[in-house]
């Protein structure tokens, strides 16, 4: 089986503010598929649903089958709330949160296996990155 690493940022300058949205998709033996973009202002938290949201369709549109997708992010509470660990309770992020889980059940249904998995700033350096460029429009 394929592993299939997804690492997503959402960054919001004053929280909220003026924010941006950033993944790199890695396929094995396929090109990395990297980006970012701004959004209209909203919260860090919010930013971090898009992007991961972002992430998970441009996935599903590339139709992978039979594979493991690992999603890295830094934020411990969205990671928490899609692993059933915190409870969905901010109904702004309602419509990504549940959006993200229908994705993540079709994609399953595929014979995929998503996963979630907090990691620290460091360990998710090039999303970090690129969601930077694009806030300070360098992208």
């Amino acid at each position: 089986m394929a592993e299939i690493r997804i690492h997503t940022d959402g960054a919001a300058r004053g929280n909220p503010g003026p924010a941006a949205i950033a993944y790199v998709i890695e396929i094995p033996a396929a090109d990395i598929i990297e980006h970012a973009e701004t959004i209209p202002a909203t919260t860090n938290n919010q930013a971090e649903y898009q992007a991961l949201l972002a992430a998970l369709t441009k996935l599903n549109d590339l139709a992978p089958r039979s594979d493991e997708i690992t999603c890295f992010a830094d934020s411990e509470l969205m990671v928490k709330q899609l692993n059933g660990e915190y409870k969905m309770k901010n109904a702004e992020l309602r419509p990504h949160f549940e959006a993200i889980q229908k994705l993540k059940m079709k994609l399953e249904q595929a014979d995929n296996l998503v996963s979630f998995v907090h990691v620290r700033r460091e360990q998710n350096q090039r999303a970090d990155e690129l969601g930077n460029l694009a806030l300070d429009g360098e992208l």
